[in-house]
């Protein structure tokens, strides 16, 4: 078997779930079709065992022959044998499926995920891919897992009742029809499962959405006194999926009920069927015990359809929501070709921002969303008409390699910290590069305490907002883009740490381009150029002083970012009035997080 998961998931067939799931069973044929055969020579062992017993007592017992009974009793330990190594082996490969298939699905809700970039947000909520990427892969995975127990029960169904009609034709026939009708009479009992587990699983990520949204939002709801509002709806929403949730068990314990109940009832007729032959004189002791046996025996394979029939139905349901997101179309493909020399002149023609290769530029509106428009239109995660060395920014080839917007709703990946910091370097991440970008972005500091090696947690979450400021900043100057945009980089750092920063990003920048979207004085006084922006458009550009003395709107928007003193945030204190201010005004189209709660 191979090492999960594989480092290619495939390209899946996305046009139905049914066709999802098909594509799942042909990328895992061989596993899939062991560990049927597997199922089958299984399911098979069992079938043959009630024979087995039968002909030990009517050739052995009743006609009092030791050899007869000793070969069949060696015959019953040479099935139970059987039964026992495939039954191992086709768990292991059952199990090997289900894992495969669960893997396999969630990367590809990851790369999809990593494809649509900006785009995800505006179609699906954050619930919603975080169902598919746990729940519905873990129900895909179970309808793989159960090929190989459902292809043997199928085949043990046929193998019995064939042996039974070749014994007694209306024995054979009771078991032909029955099946059959059994799974007619329990169909009806799928589709309530059906669109019952669907409804429970669209409240699940319209709830995993809020929770995400809340969590998030929390300082925000804190300041404003809305927590025991919030708090009441997330707990009237919760019972609501706590009630669908009950709906779907109880659609689910009718299905289960029946799988009980109707093959039961089967069995009962089968063996009221074989006494009376054998009273009658029909069947001989053995066959009698045998055609109990095999009464007995039905129950298994039949309560595996009926398994296999509800797991099937749930992994279509989770299937559906899978082909979902993997049919969305990014907004703005990346399909550019064309590869300008860098550096390069970047314009962008709806502002008039013209940003010259080469030099520290910053962008101060008095409105921050203009700024973040502009900030997403460089970067293309909106629509736009942005020149790049001459030709369209959505023509331009690796647009992500060559510009890097970073922005303070970015988050650091837990791991090792060096390789957080530096993800593309791997277990290798470190060296003078590294060392550089901690030095330009201030965080000497935080690497001093915890060293390189330390294990950063979910979201950096054990590090101060200042720290992990401080870390984004190292993170997006060690990856050393032609074009780097920062929004808003040190709005949670204290003043004299913003100082240090502000001195040297020019020099761990020198050659290559920069943007910076902030109003803090102490960055603005350090860039080469300053472009103020008012009502969308660039307005009057200069230097810092220039500006002050030309332009009385950004003296006032600067003004007004001195008046606010910060001091870099910890773990135990709310953040600055400044950053929670930031947080609301420069929600983009990656991030409208906040304003989902508000809402």
């Amino acid at each position: 078997m191979k090492p999960l998961p594989e480092k290619d998931p495939g390209t899946p067939d996305h046009r139905s779930p049914a066709r999802y799931l098909l594509w799942l069973l042909r990328v895992q044929w061989r596993t899939a079709t062991a560990g049927a055969v597997l199922g089958v020579v299984w399911m098979l062992s069992q079938a043959l065992m009630p024979a087995a017993i039968g002909r030990a007592l009517g050739d052995g017992v009743v006609a009092r022959d030791e050899s007869a009974l000793v070969a069949w009793a060696a015959a019953l330990l040479a099935l139970g044998v059987v039964q026992a190594v495939t039954g191992a082996v086709r768990h292991r490969f059952a199990t090997y499926n289900w894992l495969a298939a669960s893997y396999r699905t969630a990367q590809l809700v990851t790369r999809q995920a990593t494809r649509l970039g900006g785009t995800l947000p505006k179609r699906l909520s954050a619930g919603e891919v975080v169902s598919a990427g746990m729940t519905d892969v873990n129900h895909i995975g179970g309808a793989l897992d159960i090929v190989s127990r459902g292809a043997g029960a199928v085949v043990a169904i046929v193998a019995v009742a064939g042996i039974l009609l070749s014994t007694s034709p209306p024995l054979g026939l009771i078991v032909l029809v029955g099946v059959p009708l059994i799974l007619v009479i329990a169909a009806p009992l799928l589709r309530p499962l059906r669109d019952r587990e669907l409804a429970h699983r669209e409240l699940v990520g319209e709830l995993s959405t809020h929770t995400t949204d809340l969590v998030a939002g929390l300082r925000v709801l804190r300041g404003i006194g809305g927590e025991a509002l919030f708090s009441g709806r997330y707990r009237a929403e919760s019972q609501r999926v706590r009630a669908a949730g009950v709906a779907a068990a109880r659609a689910e314990t009718r299905l289960n009920g029946a799988e009980v109940l109707l093959p039961g009832l089967l069995i009962a007729l089968v063996t009221w069927a074989g006494a009376r032959f054998a009273v009658q004189g029909t069947i001989g002791v053995g066959e009698l015990v045998t055609f109990y046996g095999y009464a007995v025996f039905l129950i298994v394979p039949l309560k595996t359809l009926g398994e296999a029939a509800g797991r099937i139905t749930q992994g279509l349901v989770a299937a559906g929501r899978v082909t979902a997101l993997l049919d969305i179309e990014p907004e703005l493909p990346h399909t550019g070709t064309a590869r300008p020399a860098a550096p390069a002149e970047m314009t962008d023609i709806a502002s008039g921002l013209v940003v010259r290769p080469g030099r520290v530029t910053a962008i101060a509106a008095d409105d921050p969303r203009d700024a973040q428009a502009i900030a997403d239109r460089l970067g293309r995660y909106r629509r736009g008409a942005v020149d790049y060395g001459g030709v369209p920014l959505d023509t331009v080839a690796d647009v992500r390699r060559r510009i890097l917007v970073a922005v303070n709703e970015d988050r650091l990946f837990s791991g090792r910290l060096a390789e957080s910091l530096a993800p593309e370097r791997g277990p290798k991440a470190g060296g003078a590069a590294l060392n550089a970008a901690v030095r330009a972005a201030c965080a000497e500091d935080i690497v001093d305490s915890v060293g390189l090696d330390a294990h950063v947690v979910e979201a950096g979450r054990e590090f101060s907002g200042g720290q992990q400021q401080r870390l984004r900043l190292a993170r997006a100057l060690v990856a050393d883009p032609d074009v780097l945009v920062l929004v808003e980089p040190t709005s949670a750092v204290d003043a004299h740490t913003e100082a240090r920063i502000a001195d040297r990003l020019g020099p761990a920048r020198a050659g290559r381009t920069t943007v910076v979207c902030t109003t803090s004085p102490l960055m603005l006084a350090r860039a080469d150029h300053v472009a103020f922006v008012h009502d969308g458009q660039v307005t009057a550009e200069g230097t810092h002083r220039d500006l002050l003395d030309i332009e009385p709107r950004y003296t006032a928007t600067v003004t007004r970012e001195e008046a606010s003193p910060r001091e870099e945030t910890s773990p135990r204190k709310e953040a600055s009035t400044r950053e929670e201010a930031s947080t609301r005004e420069q929600a983009s189209p990656r991030e409208e997080t906040v304003e989902r709660a508000e809402t």
